[in-house]
């Protein structure tokens, strides 16, 4: 077995981290009605809490150090302190912190393990990191589900307490790892296991992969942070059948990273991002204009298919092009800027308007620059064929 299979982190390890990401990633969605009851928000305030959210983890993914396993060690804590503060905030503004904490270690964590991960695999790149990606799904979409199981039986605050608690489990694990692996000290740079030299994107390329993640992470954040609320207001009444309806996002999500990661073994990067681009500006449309529970969640699946390939793609063409570390994770971590601007944006066009349904406009309009992006794309190695 290769060093690359037995390097601490160990795949299971990056598996597990990233699932953890995907659970905090997905966190507010479902539990938001239960925060704006809590803490007497508007939706406009509602869209603070991810903002924060995501503000941490744009500057989680910024500060990931060269050393990526000692990223992802203080990651880990990050989530630890984060998301345990959040389980015992009395109020709205010190909820905004501690997510801010929580979220400066889901950066830390999904920038860490993809750039890892995009090191080790050099052959079928889009496959390999689809599959890895359908753990931050799965764990997104285990959100859903585990809040619509345990919130009737458990208080919100203990829920999110054992939450904080996973993090701290993979702190132990990690650490246990490092004990037995002494090379997980040495840098990025020492430790690259690709044969190419990272000879570090051009201005326009740079450019052109830091707006592409801006915006999908606006449009996925979107999607899933107001899906609950919206089922809830205009298609079931009660708040468990709406969680559900997230649920089916993510379980859609997750099961289209896994197919998505056998298509890219046939079928090119680009072309699978340009057709799910396509389809997720169509089926936003629909949504927006569904008025009941059972077309709401059928939009959900539609969405979650579509969305499912992009990540992965897109990040397999940004590691073809061979990026310095540092900018391989600013790329990744800008990713949280468009996740904290557009659904508070959507909230507060949502207070404004007095619908959600005329919010959904902003995530339709993100998917169509996606998608014309994608068709101009500037010239590099895999933009010329």
């Amino acid at each position: 077995m290769s060093k690359s299979s037995t390097a601490a982190p160990s795949l299971g390890l990056m598996h597990y981290g990233l699932m953890l990401a995907g659970l905090g990633t997905a966190l507010l969605g479902p539990i938001l009605p239960l925060l704006a009851k809590q803490w007497a928000m508007a939706d406009s305030q509602s869209g603070l809490l991810m903002m924060a959210k995501f503000c941490g983890a744009f500057l989680g993914g910024v500060t990931v150090s060269r050393r990526l396993r000692q990223s992802l060690l203080i990651g880990l804590l990050g989530g630890a302190l984060g998301f345990g503060g959040f389980a015992v905030a009395p109020s709205m503004i010190v909820g905004c912190v501690a997510l801010f904490v929580g979220g400066f270690g889901l950066g830390q964590i999904i920038t860490s393990v993809n750039i890892l991960a995009g090191r080790r695999f050099t052959e079928h790149r889009g496959s390999a990191l689809a599959l890895l990606n359908f753990s931050f799904s799965l764990g997104a979409m285990l959100s859903a589900l585990l809040a619509a199981w345990l919130l009737p039986r458990f208080t919100l605050r203990s829920v999110l307490a054992g939450f904080a608690m996973l993090f701290a489990v993979g702190i132990v694990v990690f650490s246990i790892q490092m004990r037995i692996d002494p090379s997980t000290t040495e840098e990025v740079d020492v430790t690259d296991l690709e044969a190419k030299p990272q000879t570090g994107l051009s201005r326009r390329l740079y450019v052109y992969f830091a707006c592409l993640l801006v915006l999908y992470g606006g449009l996925e954040t979107c999607l899933s942070g107001w899906l609950t609320t919206f089922a809830l207001r205009y298609g079931d009444k009660t708040l468990a059948v709406s969680e559900y309806t997230t649920l089916l996002l993510w379980m859609s999500l997750t099961l289209g990273r896994a197919g998505s990661s056998a298509v890219m073994m046939k079928v090119g990067e680009k072309t699978v991002q340009r057709c799910g681009l396509a389809l997720t500006a169509i089926f936003t449309a629909g949504l927006a204009t569904a008025h009941s529970a059972v077309t709401i969640a059928g939009f959900a699946v539609l969405l979650g298919l579509s969305l499912s390939p992009f990540f992965p793609a897109t990040f397999a063409l940004l590691m073809a092009e061979r990026p310095t570390a540092r900018q391989a994770g600013i790329v990744l971590a800008v990713s949280g800027l468009g996740a904290a601007a557009l659904p508070w944006l959507m909230g507060v066009v949502s207070t404004k308007t007095g619908s959600l349904q005329v919010a959904l406009g902003l995530p339709f309009a993100a998917a169509v620059m996606l998608l014309g992006m994608s068709l101009f794309a500037p010239k590099g190695q895999q933009f010329t064929h």
